[in-house]
């Protein structure tokens, strides 16, 4: 196939280039090298791709680079917390007016297949469940909670803690920050147009991505490469709360693998799926591994917050197992070893 990637000069979007050529695929990427994520192009840039540099509101630029295509991987995004509305008119040009102009070039240029990068973000909280009174998404968690340092969500009735469980695709979506907005607006820009004759839409919610190429300490970063850049400058890791938020970490590795398998597979798997690692695993216990395969300065447990955090979510995977063939294949120790020795993308100020 001819597939292009968006964005495919960018942390996720690069692997998911390299993985598409790996398996003999004919991959065009177009990516506007925004100076505001790298100070200069990448080395890391696969030559046996064929690239376009400009942004998907170049109408000129992207109509060049659907030429011939066959598929789509839409990874291009302004991504993380960024600045809170700072930030909004940003995230909301280059997240969603950007996929609308891509859904109408794609649905004019007979486009069958589009593979969207969208967010575990979408959901707000995890998904959780009282002992007394069952299933629950709770509401923000009030400040005063957090301000005596009770960091799980309580239950609306009898005020207990509740207790985690893995979120699925059926919870439905709590957007809490300007990002978790756009990828939630930008899955159904893509559902609309696929019920209008544009092209299928197979939406990948990725959970935590960590590994090689992710961007240095910046307001754009992960909290896993801001970790990384601490250790780097001689400096311990500073942990949130009590570092007992749940997240899923899952390897760049295998989401770009995700990707490729929902390219490739006979008919379109329409929908949304997670695409996790199978594993929990707190924020503290990140921060301690890097630190093991360092031999660093330990972490420092901090006990501050940010109201619009969420507490605990990770993914459950079994939807992407069955209808994708997709498993995570790298282990969180094994990929937290390489991860802290690993390269990432070069800081831009």
């Amino acid at each position: 196939m001819r597939i292009l990637v968006t964005g495919g000069a960018g942390f996720i979007g690069s692997h998911c280039v390299d993985e598409l050529v790996a398996r003999g695929h004919d991959v065009v990427v177009i990516d506007d090298l925004d100076t505001a994520v790298h100070r200069r192009a990448p080395d890391y840039l696969n030559p046996k791709a064929a690239y376009v540099i400009g942004d998907l509101l170049d109408e000129a630029s992207l109509e060049r680079a659907l030429r011939g295509v066959d598929a789509v991987s839409h990874q291009a995004a302004l991504v993380g917390m960024g600045r809170g509305l700072e930030d909004a008119p940003r995230y909301a040009r280059v997240n969603d007016v950007g996929t609308a102009i891509l859904l109408r070039h794609c649905a004019a240029a007979g486009i069958r297949r589009l593979v969207l990068a969208s967010s575990m973000a979408v959901y707000g909280e995890g998904a959780y469940r009282c002992p007394r009174h069952g299933p629950q998404r709770p509401a923000p968690r009030r400040i005063a909670d957090l301000e005596r340092g009770r960091f799980d969500p309580r239950c609306d009735r009898c005020d207990l803690a509740l207790a985690p469980e893995a979120i699925d695709e059926e919870a439905t979506p709590d957007p809490r920050s300007v990002y978790a907005a756009t990828k939630i607006h930008q899955e159904h820009l893509a559902f609309v147009a696929m019920r209008e004759g544009g092209p299928a839409v197979t939406a990948l919610r990725y959970h935590n991505v960590y590994g090689p190429r992710m961007p240095r300490n910046s307001p754009y970063a992960g909290v896993a490469s801001i970790m990384r850049s601490h250790l780097a400058a001689g400096e311990p890791p500073r942990v949130f709360e009590d570092g007992g938020q749940l997240r899923d970490f899952v390897h760049v590795g295998d989401v770009a693998r995700a990707n490729a398998l929902a390219l490739e597979r006979a008919t379109p798997a329409t929908g949304a799926f997670n695409i996790g690692s199978g594993e929990r695993h707190t924020v503290l216990d990140l921060a301690s591994a890097l630190v093991a395969a360092l031999g660093s300065v330990p972490p420092v447990v901090t006990g501050a917050y940010r109201p619009g955090d969420v507490r605990h979510i990770f993914a459950s995977s079994e939807r992407a197992a069955t209808a994708l063939g997709y498993r995570a294949e790298v282990p969180f120790g094994e990929g937290m070893r390489a991860f802290a020795t690993a390269s990432l993308r070069e800081a831009v100020a």
